[in-house]
């Protein structure tokens, strides 16, 4: 949603306003009233019967939630119920974080003092709807699974080697297949069920993988994405159902900072120290962009303008190879927001008019 189009859902004001510190039993929440005083304050369980119990049937209230396991459910049943909800961006809100007598009750009137006096101060942020949350929930299942197989590889490797043996090289995907017969024989009761666990787990990576491709039957966009060498069915499905929406970045070129991948800065006067990335953005997307970026700066990377530049910058070390892997994965993220927007496929050595390449 651009920033025009949030001022004015947040013209009107309710007349009471209630700040809401979601807790994982029960949460906290404060009421202030069209003066910003405070009228009420308690606790309610966090469940939907415990929320509907409190505020169905209530006049309109804006209520404010931060960011975190409960708000995307609690955001639409509340909006569901007819409030104004304003879910906050938990990174931004340092004044609750630095509070020296931080607590719950103080954490929810925090809440609805910042949303009473101006919700931009919260750094609004807009959940995914339900099927979309849904869809993205797939990939977060692989990268769960892909992570528990690797470390069971690394088990099996590990275990190998401590007997005096070496495991070959082979990808994840065969590498229980291929290793299975390979075990010495005093290794087979604590190796075996470790591959047969491996064997499960590829098994059910691949039924999701199968899942993943289906999404852009849903979602075009994923198939133009995919154009781009290096962004296969994951990370194009990842990046559409992380940004939700296109303009969740109003322009592309800030799509990197967006997801965490532009420098801190802390500039004061004549001061403007090099600080690392920010990481502010999400980071299993965050780290699909990096592997992306590898993959491109890779020796099976195809020839592009995207390539050159990055093989120039890793020119130095080992630290500039790092730093240069960082700054593609950056580019990738504008280049990508960019065809999005335009609707336009990867062009490995765009016109200097097109302004995808030079986008950084």
């Amino acid at each position: 949603m651009k920033k025009s189009n949030r001022e004015t859902e947040w013209k009107e004001r309710p007349a009471q306003t209630v700040g809401v510190d979601l807790g994982d039993r029960f949460s906290r929440y404060c009421v202030l009233n069209s003066d910003g005083e405070v009228i009420e304050e308690g606790r309610v369980a966090t469940s939907e019967e415990g929320f509907r119990r409190q505020w169905e049937g209530e006049p309109r209230q804006r209520i404010i939630v931060e960011t975190g396991t409960h708000s995307p459910w609690v955001s639409r049943l509340l909006k569901g119920l007819g409030h104004q909800v304003i879910v906050a961006n938990a990174r931004k809100v340092r004044a609750i974080w630095e509070n020296e007598s931080k607590n719950d009750r103080r954490d929810a009137e925090m809440l609805a003092q910042l949303g009473y006096s101006n919700p931009r101060l919260l750094s609004p942020v807009r959940h995914r709807s339900m099927e979309r949350q849904r869809d993205l929930n797939l990939l977060r299942a692989r990268d769960t699974l892909v992570r528990a197989r690797t470390m069971l590889i690394n088990s099996v490797r590990g275990l190998v080697k401590s007997a005096g043996g070496r495991l070959p090289a082979c990808t994840a995907d065969y590498f229980a297949k291929k290793v299975s017969s390979m075990l010495p024989k005093e290794l087979k009761a604590a190796g075996e069920p470790m591959v047969e666990q491996i064997t499960a787990l590829t098994i059910q990576i691949r039924r999701l993988d199968q899942e993943i491709e289906n999404l852009a039957q849903r979602y075009p966009e994923i198939s133009l994405l995919r154009t781009v060498p290096g962004v296969g069915p994951v990370i194009a499905a990842a990046y559409v159902l992380t940004l939700d929406r296109v303009d969740a970045v109003e322009h592309s070129r800030s799509a990197g900072a967006f997801l965490g991948l532009r420098p801190r800065q802390s500039q004061s006067g004549d001061s403007d120290p090099e600080h690392n990335i920010s990481k502010t953005g999400n980071l299993y997307l965050r780290r699909l962009l990096v592997q992306a970026a590898h993959y491109i700066l890779g020796r099976f990377g195809k020839d592009s303008a995207l390539r050159r530049w990055g093989l120039k910058l890793a020119l130095g070390g080992k630290r500039a190879k790092k730093r240069a892997v960082v700054a593609v994965a950056r580019k990738l993220a504008v280049i990508l927001h960019r065809m999005w927007r335009t609707g336009q496929n990867y062009q490995p050595f765009p016109q200097p008019t097109a302004g995808v390449a030079q986008v950084s």
